[in-house]
This record gives C-alpha cells, structure tokens and sequence, in this order.
C-alpha cells in the first residue's frame, strides 16, 4: 500500500513538472504601473535583464501608470493565469484597499497570486537645516505643543510617504498640518526652502541634501539605521518602534497562477535578487533586497492592508 502510494504521488507531480519546465512559451509582460523612472520601474529592470538569462525568454517592462497605480495594477488582475503577464507592485498596492474601499475595482488578496517581496525600503524623516530640533523627541514635543501649527510635506494623499507620515503622527500623539504635492520633488523643494517643517523622504533622495547640510535627517523608519546615512538612529532608537513605514516592491501574478509557474518563478527572483551585482545596485539605491517566499509575500499582505487601514481610517484619509 505504502509502494503504491508513493507511485501514485510520483505520478501525479510528473504534470505539474511539465508544466514548470515548458513555462515561459513566449516573452512575459512584467507591468509597472506607474511611468519609467520611479523606484518600481527601477526594480523592474534590474529584475527583467537577469530573468530574462534565466528563463530563456525576453521579460520585458510595461509602463502603464495613472490612478493611483490601480491602472496597471488592474491589467495584471485581468490577465490570463498562465505565467506570461506579472506585475511589479509597491507600498501602494497594501494602502489602496483602504483608501478607496469598493471603488477598487479589484480585491487585492483575492485577485492575485504572492511571488515574492523583492525588495524594501526604508523612510528617512526630515527636516530644513535650519529647524531647531536636533532629534524626534524635540519635534514630537513641539508639535505637541503648538497643535496644527506645523506643517508636514507629502507627495500626495496616500503616497507611501504621506502613510509614513501618519504612522509617525499618530504613534507619537501629535497633529500637523498636511501638506501634500504632486509628486515627491516638489515636496522636498519647499521642505529645503522652509515653506515645510518636516517630511519623509526615500534615503537616496535626500541623503545628498542631508551630506551637503540643506537638510537635517532626525530617523530611519523601523528598527535598522540605513548604511547611506549611518549616522541617523532609527526610529525604534528613538523610542517608536511601530514607525516602520517603508517602500516595497514586490512580484505578482494574476489570481489562479499554476503552482508549478510560482515555484520556478519565485525560485529565479530569488537567484536574481540574490546576485552581487543587483544587490550592490540596489543597495545604492537604498534598497534593501528579501527575495522573499510566496508564503511569506502571502502572510504580509494579509497583513499589512489591515494594519493600514486602521491608519487611514484614524487619519480620516481620502484620496485626491
């Protein structure tokens, strides 16, 4: 009975075996849906030039940006589940559930298939050169003090770093007044102009401006200090360890995705992300590379969209 059970197994995994070799057929789609240039289509690329060797077909970036990233978010759940069409998805993809509730044309638990976590990035918190606060706990008892009366810079309403911000705000127990723009360049003009008190930045944006003295860096979200700017504490340092904000970029496919096609897949991602050259490319642009399982993307997700909702929800958030 034992022999026979043993066979029968080996003999059901010989298709799904098939399956995994003879995928790719053709050239795979990998969706960014946000416009070239962004920390999403730079991890794209860097993913797509060696995946591309690795499973012997071209694996090429498409751009497909607009509302809020749901656009190309949303092509990668209408796709055909055969491994040919992926997407490249960021901190956006955990935080647009809460902010547009059933206007989501698309469930972001149900309608996918978990790759892998590829990549993650740290937030730097900031301030003008000229602030008077040498560390968070002297903003955070300003901003307590004057309620409203200090201004925080965003990139817009719902933007990984405005969630930062919230983050930040709320576990400290103070009120700004929120700024946001249209797109993160502006936001960091105004910020080394003063018109703004206090912002989060990504690490390789800002940590030109902190080395040239324009700007004054107070933590690093989470629990590690960035080896860009070492010398700023980290926020569990600074005693508010659940500011943990970061950037993600993570690999998906459409929901339904053979098992056989995610393990391969997941497994070459893995080996990419895990190559010298992509890691010491990524690290300087402030990335910190997971590789991770399609179990472990899975848990996070399930995860995090909670933990932001109850976030925006206290924030009283609403999309521009």
């Amino acid at each position: 009975m034992k022999r026979r059970a043993l066979l029968a197994a080996a003999a059901a995994s010989v298709p799904s075996l098939a399956l995994a070799q003879a995928w790719p057929t053709r050239p795979i789609r990998l969706v960014v849906p946000y416009p070239p240039g962004g920390a999403s289509d730079i991890t794209a690329r860097l993913l797509a030039q060696d995946l591309s060797g690795v499973l012997g077909q071209p694996v090429a970036v498409e751009n497909r940006g607009g509302a809020a990233s749901i656009t190309g978010t949303q092509a990668v759940a209408t796709a055909a589940a055969d491994g040919h069409t992926l997407g490249v998805v960021d901190t956006a993809f955990v935080v647009n559930p809460a902010l547009f509730g059933a206007r989501l044309p698309y469930d972001t638990l149900r309608d996918f298939t978990p790759v892998s976590l590829l990549v993650r990035a740290p937030l730097a918190l900031v301030v003008p050169a000229a602030a008077p606060w040498a560390d968070v706990a002297a903003l955070v008892a300003e901003a307590r003090a004057r309620p409203e009366q200090l201004s925080f810079g965003s990139a817009g309403n719902g933007t990984a770093v405005h969630m930062a911000g919230e983050q930040f705000r709320q576990a400290a127990g103070f009120t700004y007044l929120h700024v946001p723009y249209r797109g993160g360049g502006p936001m960091i003009t105004d910020l080394l102009a003063g018109r703004v008190q206090m912002a989060f930045g990504t690490v390789p944006a800002i940590a030109e401006h902190v080395r040239a003295g324009r700007l004054r860096a107070l933590a690093i979200t989470g629990a590690a200090r960035s080896a860009l700017l070492p010398a700023v504490p980290a926020m569990a340092e600074a005693g508010l360890p659940a500011v943990d904000a970061a950037l993600i970029n993570a690999l998906v496919g459409p929901a339904g995705l053979p098992a056989p096609v995610v393990d391969r897949l997941a497994e070459a991602a893995r080996g990419v992300i895990a190559g010298a050259a992509i890691r010491s490319r990524l690290a300087e642009l402030g990335f910190d590379p997971v590789g991770g399982t399609p179990a472990e993307l899975r848990a996070s997700l399930a995860a995090e969209i909670p933990r932001w909702e109850a976030i925006v929800r206290a924030g009283g958030i609403t999309p521009d």
